[in-house]
């Protein structure tokens, strides 16, 4: 698992940015978005009796690690991943102590982070070689943390990554310890972990379920042996609460709160899956959680020809148009999906990301050696609370032409004014742009004040304005079709007090070169109607009417096919003062249209200009 904060909520860089749902959005949720769970069986109360006694058995069981040694003698895939883990691991041989600090106020995080890498890497590096040195240093990092005042059980994230990172440290570091030193360290678990009081997250409807229950169940198998009150008490719990959240990954493993905390919320997910299975020998039923073992498909598709995700429900945007940009950060927990549901196009795709990135070390626990993928279908529907539809020309090829769809309530947690938002890449550019999250720190973020925030609301995103205003906040659209380069969008319901309706279609016209957006439109009375589109191109308004959009050397032709005689103008983006983020470089294409009541449609073709790159 990966400490440096970036991109993607836990593992990685967004992961940084997790924080409090929206509690008051969370409960007035749309009733019946996900379909039953199939909750597991109540844990039975002897649950502890299958608990290997032995220590390590956490996640890596020693005959599992003679297995992966044994394959490393000839995979040299395998050779190079461990070479990644144990040149990092060195690295944090001379890093500096972990330290409790809470730069922005509220979260722990970047602490509770280093904390888990650390404990992976130099724990692999001191099991794989024996090397003292590691587990010195890993020792050294778990006294330290265990000496902490608190591991800010305000934002219980924070407790929870921190008990998950220091029950691996106690279980893989136990042959190096003394028993002085493991009391000390099982205390300040038990003191700083198993007994701060864990709040709402433990049952929350979002990623903070997974991370809170995972992480706790993992600390508590670490000293079931010693102190199983813990455990009889958290992982009952845990498997009682996880439904509450998981269900969102029926029917087909999509994540209501986008690709990005998908990683989050799924990691934690499979932590406690693996822990259960590697110390009890099963995984109490979690595992057949509905839709979770399909889940891997999800940031398969989601992700553009670029590598970087759809960015929606507080995303982070990225450098996805740096021509030396890789995409998304590696992701462990598609080889733990694909060894779990044996499903080798999880681990196929991963492995492809992991040609320009570092290995780490839950790659090297859950390797799974690389098998050639069978061929994907362009087009894919995910269904659940957030429908998301994709679609594209072509696989593994950078210049392929791609769109995404988002359905879905606007209030889900996370959520922006955005439903039938569209992404579109083509010739390696990223065309249609959502700019993703604002500062998660700004005043009431997380409450009242979320839809002040430009970013957040319908102006910043590729959707209609109607009479000079966004989308409703009760918005709640269905993707009712997907196939054959064809999208449909129900957005009736975020227009309804000036709609009767409102449909959106994203078509890739055959032979699948360029995108179609119409919007059919029932308007209550006439009005205008402006359609928008953020980018960071270069935008230049021709004569005729229509725009022509720069980057990167590549050229992007929007068309207004209907209504005749309408035009393209170009605005700049909102400029923001700190904290909130940056705009600049970002600007709006816009249709500004003459709507009469009734019906009417507007369409916008986007053609990407063949060529060269200039």
């Amino acid at each position: 698992m990966r400490s440096s904060p970036a991109a993607v909520c836990c593992l990685t860089a967004f992961l940084a940015m997790a924080v409090s749902p929206m509690q008051a959005a969370a409960k007035n949720a749309p009733a019946g978005k996900a379909a039953d769970t199939g909750t597991p069986a109540p844990v039975p109360d002897d649950f502890l009796d299958t608990l290997k006694q032995e220590h390590p058995r956490l996640l890596l069981s020693e005959a599992r690690l003679q297995e992966l040694k044994e394959l490393a003698g000839t995979d040299l895939l395998l050779q190079r991943y461990v070479k990644d883990v144990l040149q990092a691991a060195d690295h944090d041989l001379t890093a500096q102590p972990l330290k409790h600090v809470i730069p922005d106020g509220l979260r722990l995080l970047a602490t509770s982070r280093a904390c888990l890498a650390r404990m992976l890497r130099l724990g692999l590096a001191w099991r794989w070689t024996g090397e003292r040195k590691y587990a010195n240093q890993g020792i050294a990092n778990l006294l330290s943390v265990c000496a902490f005042e608190d591991w800010n059980p305000r934002h219980f994230l924070d407790t929870a990554e921190m008990s998950a990172a220091v029950g691996i440290g106690y279980d893989w570091f136990f042959p190096a310890m003394d028993d002085k030193t493991r009391r000390t360290i099982r205390q300040g678990l038990i003191k700083l972990g198993m007994k701060a009081p864990p709040g709402w997250g433990v049952n929350g409807v979002n990623n903070w379920n997974m991370v809170c229950n995972g992480g706790l169940t993992v600390g508590a198998l670490a000293i079931a042996d010693t102190d199983p009150e813990y455990a009889k008490r958290i992982i009952p719990r845990a498997v009682a609460n996880l439904p509450t959240a998981a269900k969102y990954y029926a029917p087909d493993g999509a994540w209501n709160e986008g690709p990005a905390y998908w990683q989050y919320a799924t990691s934690y997910m499979a932590l406690l899956i693996a822990a259960c299975d590697s110390v009890l020998g099963h995984d109490l039923g979690v595992g057949a959680t509905p839709g979770y073992g399909d889940s891997g498909w999800f940031p398969i598709y989601t992700a553009g020809p670029s590598g970087f995700f759809l960015c929606f429900a507080d995303a982070d945007l990225g450098k996805v148009n740096d021509p030396q940009a890789k995409g998304r950060d590696g992701m462990e927990v598609m080889f733990f999906l694909a060894r779990k549901y044996k499903n080798p196009e999880f681990s196929a795709a991963e492995h492809q990301v992991l040609k320009t990135l570092s290995a780490e070390p839950l790659h090297v626990v859950w390797y799974d050696p690389p098998q050639a993928p069978a061929p994907r279908q362009l087009d894919r529907l995910f269904r659940g609370s957030v429908p998301v539809a994709v679609m594209r020309s072509a696989w593994n090829d950078r210049n392929a032409l791609w769109v995404g769809v988002k359905g879905g309530f606007n209030k889900v947690n996370h959520g922006h004014l955005d439903l039938g938002n569209f992404e579109m890449e083509a010739q390696g550019v990223r065309w249609a742009l959502d700019l993703g999250s604002d500062n998660y720190n700004l005043p009431g973020y997380f409450g009242n004040q979320r839809w002040d925030y430009w970013r957040l609301q319908s102006e910043s995103h590729n959707v209609l304005l109607i009479a000079g205003k966004g989308q409703l906040l009760k918005g709640d659209a269905t993707i009712t079709a997907c196939a054959d380069g064809r999208t449909v969008v129900d957005l009736t319901t975020a227009y309804d007090d000036r709609a009767t309706q409102v449909v959106r279609t994203v078509m890739l016209n055959q032979p699948r070169t360029t995108v179609e957006v119409t919007d059919q439109l029932d308007l209550k009375a006439a009005a205008e109607v402006v359609w928008g589109m953020t980018t960071d191109a270069a935008i230049t308004i021709a004569a005729d009417g229509s725009a022509m959009l720069a980057r990167n050397g590549r050229q992007l032709k929007a068309i207004i096919v209907a209504p005749k005689n309408a035009s393209f103008t170009s605005e700049v983006t909102p400029q923001e003062p700190q904290p909130h983020k940056s705009n600049a470089g970002y600007r709006r294409l816009i249709a500004k249209i003459a709507a009469p009541a009734g019906n009417s449609a507007i369409t916008i073709r986007l053609e990407p200009m063949p060529g060269e790159k200039r």
